[in-house]
């Protein structure tokens, strides 16, 4: 089965409950040459980061993601613990100055209240039920990485008609510079005596031979045919880069190049106004679908 284009640019959240635990995250990818993966985990979930980094770039291709993972244990028991070496520390120093200073001792309130002595944390989860809430995040994970790559699909879809829109004006416009009525063998001949005459009438007295190889150099100029069989190789090359489907922005992205380049030749060996005005309708129309080719992925 093809798979569709897809964007590179969408959205997507998750969360959920396990073992007291709230958590919440949140995925986010836009344009990007490659993959460009960045997480932020909570604390005391490090291991998780392979696990998953591997799950998205199994399913992703192109695009910058940054991924978060934010984690509040509603039910979390405190501990205060008291530092012995921070405290020892303390007692010594007041030791050390109740003989050279006059003041009374200080109260155990205001000992337990110097930085470092009392220690307050969270109890930390069992293994088990760290396991368990990992399982149900990774859970959680895969459903929202579900819900980014149909956001991906659905802005692929819209980009898809734009693209397909913009080959289509491309083609047209490839058209009405093949059937433009400068490019008739009578015209080019016509412009050719034209050109030639007027060399040869110049203060630099051109040979005939001279004269033979300007013609040449003026026809060849005037000939866009390998321009034209080029933009219609490009546009059919587009089409089937479409109907193959998947990560094809790379490859669509060269081809919007050599779109461009067709259409700076022709504009360059264009010397009627009315083929000038169609190449640079045909480089607006590339601009055009090169911008939403770089969202593709």
């Amino acid at each position: 089965m093809t798979k569709p284009l897809a964007s590179m640019t969408a959205f997507a959240r998750g969360s959920g409950v396990a073992q007291g635990c709230r958590f919440a995250i949140e995925v986010k990818t836009v344009n990007a040459r490659g993959l460009d993966i960045r997480l932020r985990v909570a604390q005391g979930l490090d291991d998780l980061e392979h696990l998953i980094r591997k799950k998205i770039s199994d399913r992703l291709n192109r695009g910058a993601v940054n991924f978060s993972l934010n984690i509040t244990n509603e039910n979390a028991q405190t501990e205060v613990t008291v530092n012995e070496q921070a405290l020892g520390t303390a007692l010594d120093a007041i030791d050390t100055l109740a003989g050279r200073i006059e003041a009374d001792r200080p109260r155990l309130d205001g000992i337990l209240a110097l930085k470092g002595v009392l220690e307050v944390k969270e109890a930390e989860l069992t293994e088990a039920a760290k396991q368990e809430l990992k399982q149900v995040i990774l859970q959680e994970v895969d459903i929202a990485l579900d819900d980014l790559e149909e956001g991906r699909r659905l802005e692929g879809a819209q980009l898809l008609e734009v693209i397909v829109d913009r080959l289509q004006k491309i083609e047209k416009l490839t058209e009405m510079a093949e059937q433009n009525p400068s490019r008739s063998r009578e015209a080019i001949l016509e412009r050719l005596k034209e050109q030639v005459s007027t060399l040869a009438e110049s203060e630099t007295g051109l040979s005939e031979e001279r004269l033979h190889q300007e013609a040449l150099v003026l026809a060849t100029k005037a000939d866009i045919r390998e321009e034209l069989d080029r933009l219609n190789a490009h546009v059919k090359a587009a089409r089937k880069l479409i109907k193959q489907g998947g990560p094809v922005g790379r490859k669509f992205d060269f081809l919007a190049q050599e779109f461009n380049r067709e259409a700076n030749t022709l504009c360059s060996k264009s010397n009627n106004v009315e083929l000038t005005a169609i190449g640079l309708d045909l480089k607006a129309a590339i601009d055009q679908l090169r911008e939403q080719i770089q969202n593709i992925e």
